[in-house]
């Protein structure tokens, strides 16, 4: 306590900053902090004029269970939960790594149109990984 005191009354405004950057710096940088809050991004994948994404629902979610579908920051159950789905609620996948899709969902439909060369996923709303044991595809 006595140590905070002293450090935030010695420095003040751009010192302090200055300060903290020191401190933080090096540990950000070993570990980058993406915007959308994910460890493993999902990507767009095109040039083949076909449509990039899928419309698909959450399903089969027993009601004796958890109820809920965990969106994961990367593709597999090790990785942070971000989020929780339901059944009967809509995402569009876009990525996949084996077993587990990257989605977007919470939001408008994304335009899913074909980009001339793979990118991260540009789309509002919310993204993540999700195991596709419990996707059903809706047709639209």
């Amino acid at each position: 306590m006595k140590t905070s005191i002293l450090f935030s009354s010695r420095l003040r405004g751009g010192a302090a900053a200055a300060a903290l950057g020191l401190v933080l710096g090096p540990l950000l940088a070993a570990y980058p902090l993406r915007a959308d809050g994910l460890d493993v991004p999902i990507y767009e994948y095109g040039g083949d004029d076909l449509p990039t994404c899928a419309t698909s629902v959450v399903a089969g979610l027993k009601a004796d269970g958890d109820g809920f579908l965990a969106v994961r920051s990367g593709p597999g159950s090790n990785y942070r939960e971000i989020g929780r789905l339901r059944n009967g609620d809509k995402v569009f996948t876009f990525d996949h790594k084996g077993k587990w899709f990257g989605v977007v969902y919470g939001g408008s439909q994304p335009s899913c149109i074909s980009p001339d060369k793979k990118r991260l996923l540009p789309y509002r709303g919310k993204k993540g990984w999700i195991h596709s044991n419990w996707l059903a595809d809706l047709a639209g």
